[in-house]
C-alpha cells in the first residue's frame, strides 16, 4: 500500500475538490465557490492523499454541543474487493484503514471543541464502517433530504427536471405549509 499523506484541507482548493467529487461521481451540484464555503464552513475537515493525489475526504459540522459526521468518501480504488457498489465514493471495506483514520480525526476534533453528541446517516453499505467506529442504530429515527431544487423560490445554480414542466421552465409550486421564501427574509 502506498504512503498516504493526512491533511486539514488548507492545501485543498475547491476545484480540486470537485474534481474529486467528480471522479466519484458523486450527486453534489456545487460550484466552486458554494464547495469553497462548504470548506470554511466546516468544523473539521480531513484529507487523504497519495502522490499528492486527493483519494479521500472526510468532514464534520457542528453548532457546539452537537456535530455531525457529513460526509466520509474514499476513492473505491483504494478500498477493498468487498467494496459492492463503488458508488459515490461510499465507504463499503476499507481494508487499508484510511478511511477510519480520516473519520477518526474528524470526530477527535469535534470532541476536543466539546461536541456531546454526533449524528450521521449512512447508506446501508456503510453501516458496519461506522459502527465499528462506535456509531449505534437509534430506533426511530429516519434520515430524509431536501434539495434545494425542490424548495420555492431557491436560487440553486441547477433546478432539476422533477421541478420543471416540459417547456424547461420552472413551474410555481406552493410551499410546504407554513413556509414561505419571504421566511429568509425575516
Amino acid at each position: 500500500m502506498p504512503t498516504v499523506q493526512y491533511g486539514d484541507g488548507t492545501d485543498t482548493s475547491p476545484q480540486e475538490l470537485a474534481e474529486f467529487y467528480q471522479r466519484l461521481k458523486h450527486d453534489i451540484a456545487a460550484q466552486p465557490e458554494q464547495l469553497g464555503k462548504m470548506m470554511d464552513g466546516s468544523a473539521a475537515f480531513v484529507t487523504a492523499r497519495v502522490g499528492g493525489r486527493l483519494i479521500g475526504l472526510a468532514r464534520g459540522v457542528c453548532d457546539g454541543l452537537r456535530g455531525y459526521l457529513t460526509e466520509c468518501k474514499l476513492d473505491p480504488g483504494f478500498q477493498g474487493p468487498a467494496a459492492v457498489t463503488r458508488t459515490d465514493g461510499r465507504i463499503e471495506h476499507d481494508t487499508a484503514g484510511i478511511a477510519e483514520a480520516m473519520a477518526c480525526r474528524v470526530l477527535a476534533r469535534m470532541f476536543a471543541d466539546g461536541i456531546r453528541r454526533v449524528d450521521v446517516v449512512a447508506w446501508g453499505t456503510e453501516v458496519d464502517f461506522l459502527e465499528d467506529l462506535g456509531f449505534r442504530k437509534q430506533g426511530g429515527l429516519v434520515g430524509m433530504t431536501m434539495r434545494a431544487d425542490d424548495w420555492p423560490g431557491s436560487t440553486g445554480a441547477q433546478r432539476s427536471s422533477a421541478t420543471h414542466g416540459r417547456s424547461g421552465v420552472a413551474e410555481d409550486r406552493p410551499g410546504p405549509a407554513g413556509c414561505s421564501p419571504r421566511d429568509a427574509e425575516s
